[in-house]
């Protein structure tokens, strides 16, 4: 596996301004009953919000680091300075991690087919046994974690990109340990709080029904991709940017 994250991902022509919150590709209430709309917009509109406006703060005084992708930020820690390293680190990853969570998920996923078709799913099996085995896996790690991160679905660099699940602390990004996330649930408590209180279990259940999982197929197409496919894998969303 190559490692786009360590590159510049902008394409050629692509001039950065600053970070800016995506648009969700659906209304908050999109996703009820399993995701409450209130919910959704805390989420989205105040949270994530928040990540981009302090991350854009923390670059106001390194112009060289304003052109650079949030991805690149997390991955390439060492060459920020120190000052702003801590918030830089958990600013860019509660962007570039938040804006995979709102693209893994879609309206009315329950009245689809369940679980993921093709080569995704081919993989899933190969690795877990079952799509069952694979999502009981997945939420017993996004349980267990103790405090607040994220669970992941990954592709590894060994055996021609095994799957597996992870899950990390804080913000931190899988890409962080050369591995290629195809799949997110968020497990801090603002995502789940005002429905499901504590019950973090019957949350990471309810949340398949909510699962994009042509989106994750996508990713899993995009192994092994260039920086380019990288960027257009987020969505171009990790930078505002205008044409030169």
């Amino acid at each position: 596996m190559n490692q786009p994250a360590r590159k510049d991902l902008r394409p050629a022509g692509v001039i950065s301004k600053k970070h800016q919150l995506p648009r969700l590709k659906y209304d908050h209430a999109a996703l009820e009953p399993h995701i409450d709309s209130r919910t959704m917009k805390l989420h989205h509109d105040i949270h994530h919000g928040s990540y981009v406006d302090k991350l854009n703060a923390a670059l106001e005084k390194f112009p060289d680091l304003r052109g650079s992708s949030a991805l690149w930020l997390l991955c390439n820690l060492e060459k920020v300075p120190a000052e702003v390293r801590v918030a830089v680190h958990n600013n860019a990853g509660g962007h570039v991690n938040h804006s995979m969570f709102w693209r893994a998920m879609k309206p009315g996923a329950a009245g689809e087919p369940k679980g993921p078709k093709g080569p995704l799913r081919e993989a899933i099996e190969r690795n877990f046994g079952s799509v069952a085995q694979f999502q009981t896996r997945f939420e017993e790690a996004g349980a267990g974690l103790f405090g607040s991160g994220w669970v992941w679905l990954v592709r590894t660099p060994q055996d021609g990109g095994k799957l597996e699940v992870i899950t990390t602390p804080g913000h931190d990004h899988p890409m962080m340990q050369d591995r290629f996330p195809l799949l997110l649930n968020d497990v801090w408590e603002h995502a789940y709080y005002l429905k499901y209180e504590s019950r973090r279990p019957e949350y990471l259940k309810a949340w398949w029904s909510v699962v994009d999982w042509e989106e994750a197929a996508r990713r899993f197409d995009l192994f092994n991709g260039s920086a380019e496919d990288l960027w257009e894998a987020e969505g171009g969303q990790v930078l505002a940017t205008e044409k030169s």
